[in-house]
C-alpha cells in the first residue's frame, strides 16, 4: 500500500516544548477534538476514532560498535472508513 506523508516537520526544541505539543495532543484526545498540525504553511486535520491502535517503539540506529542516534516514536493508527473497536494496549505503562 503506497504511503503519502500529509504533514512533516522536524526541528531541534527544548523537552519543555516537546511536553507542551504532546500535553495539547493528549488534552484533544481526551476531549474527543480533532488535532489540528500545522507549520509554516502546512496544515492537516485529523479526527482520531474513540480507539484507534497506539503504537509505542523505541529504536536505536548507527552501527553497532559506534554512537548512534536514538528516538521514541508514539503513533495512532486507524482506518479512514471506520472505528474499530480497537486492541487493549497490552498493560503498556509509561513513567
Amino acid at each position: 500500500m503506497p504511503e503519502r506523508v500529509l504533514f512533516e516537520t522536524e526541528s531541534r526544541i527544548d523537552r519543555g516544548e516537546v511536553a507542551s505539543y504532546l500535553r495539547t495532543v493528549a488534552d484533544r484526545l481526551d476531549a474527543g477534538d480533532p488535532v489540528t498540525l500545522s507549520a509554516g504553511g502546512d496544515s492537516v486535520t485529523l479526527d482520531p476514532p474513540s480507539r484507534p491502535t497506539f503504537e509505542v517503539k523505541a529504536e536505536r540506529e548507527g552501527p553497532e560498535d559506534g554512537p548512534g542516534e536514538l528516538s521514541v516514536e508514539f503513533e495512532l493508527e486507524w482506518p479512514e472508513d471506520a472505528d474499530p473497536g480497537g486492541e487493549d494496549a497490552d498493560g503498556l505503562s509509561i513513567e
